[in-house]
């Protein structure tokens, strides 16, 4: 077994942001992934963050194949069809209409295997006013409404880089929902079509905050939270090195420690759910850590319960003992590639490699996976 994904072969049809994230996390934990790739003649005239980058260092593309196809050909339209007939999973970022416009949309994809896990992975979704307008991952997360609870009092929102919408939102809860509709498939030997909205993704991922909202324990005002950077125990200080320190001194107890060991007895400083107080309090955080660098403060609280952490760029991170222990950072060929994760005890994900730098050959492709097909049907049978 080489992950718990091992036999499942999916085709993607290549897109950016959310759809080559799905690919990466399936591919991870064992599945055969295909990309369906535009000829460089047909390339699209739009800009990318992949542009410029060289196909052994675009990480998301680890163990994923691909292939040339040309989707504006009858030829190519049947080439991927027949793909299909072989596969478990499709994937399309189109916008919605696009596919069924191509010949691969749900009902001719469907038509030639019932079973398949047909997933349409959008900004919008497939329905209401906004589904065929284009956007980004900062306009999803603006439309879900985290964006606006991503800010300081009198600030701008800041969007979490396109982490929030194209990865967590979008790519990690469509391979669930992929994996579920999987699951669902082979106790029922139908297919169904999922939408992976990353409007509903970000939606999901707020739960926990509707709750306090509806009990009166967030606010709408950003930053004037205990989690958004609006308590002084939670939040980034910057060091005398400039350099910072992240404290999440939440709990009583923790933030008594985490007073203690700044050199001041808690008792002397206001309240910690004083919020009248809270900026004053921030002051005093503030003024206090700026004396020491944020190496010192790491080993100063370091084995404590204070909720205190170095802010560590991605180099230093993969360097930190523990992560090193976990190998939550692996280096490929001089890349440092974030491991697989979640962990599975007994069929764990693939280790990273680096990303094929070849294109496939469509007409060998159709012919291996159609015999392979037919062969599985015949063991089963």
């Amino acid at each position: 077994m080489s992950g718990p994904l091992d036999g499942v072969r999916v085709v993607v049809l290549a897109g950016m942001g959310p759809v080559p994230f799905v690919s990466m996390l399936l591919a991870d934990m064992g599945a055969e992934v295909l990309s369906i790739v535009r000829p460089a003649h047909r390339a699209a005239r739009t800009l990318s963050l992949s542009d410029g980058l060289r196909a052994e260092l675009d990480v998301v593309n680890r163990h994923v194949d691909s292939v040339a196809v040309d989707l504006k050909s009858s030829y190519g339209i049947e080439q991927v069809l027949r793909l299909v007939e072989a596969a478990e999973v499709f994937v399309e970022g189109y916008r919605p209409g696009v596919a069924e416009r191509l010949g691969l949309g749900p009902q001719a994809v469907l038509a030639r295997n019932p079973a398949t896990v047909y997933t349409r992975l959008t900004g919008y979704g497939q329905t209401g006013p906004l589904a065929r307008q284009a956007g980004h991952d900062i306009n999803y997360v603006a439309q879900s409404g985290a964006l606006h609870a991503m800010s300081r009092p009198g600030e701008a929102p800041r969007p979490p880089i396109n982490l929030l919408g194209d990865y967590a939102g979008g790519g990690a809860l469509a391979a669930f929902g992929i994996v579920s509709a999987l699951l669902q498939a082979r106790t029922s030997g139908s297919g169904q079509v999922i939408d992976a909205a990353m409007v509903d993704g970000v939606a999901v991922l707020t739960a926990k905050l509707q709750g306090l909202r509806a009990a009166g324990l967030y606010s709408d005002e950003p930053g004037t939270n205990w989690i958004d950077s609006g308590a002084p125990f939670y939040d980034t200080y910057r060091c005398a090195d400039g350099r910072y320190v992240a404290v999440g001194a939440l709990e009583p107890d923790f933030y008594r420690e985490f007073v203690s060991r700044l050199g001041v007895d808690a008792d002397d400083w206001p309240e910690q759910d004083d919020r009248e107080n809270w900026p004053l309090l921030r002051e005093l955080v503030a003024t206090a850590i700026a004396t020491r660098t944020r190496d010192d403060w790491a080993a100063i609280y370091a084995d404590t319960d204070a909720c205190v952490s170095a802010v560590l760029t991605f180099e230093e991170a993969a360097a930190h003992p523990h992560n090193l222990v976990r190998d939550v950072y692996v280096y490929v060929d001089g890349v440092q590639h974030p491991a697989p994760a979640p962990r599975l005890s007994r069929t764990p994900g693939r280790s990273p490699s680096a990303p094929p730098t070849g294109r496939l050959a469509i007409a060998d492709l159709v012919r291996q996976w159609s015999a392979d097909s037919a062969s599985a049907r015949r063991k089963y049978a």
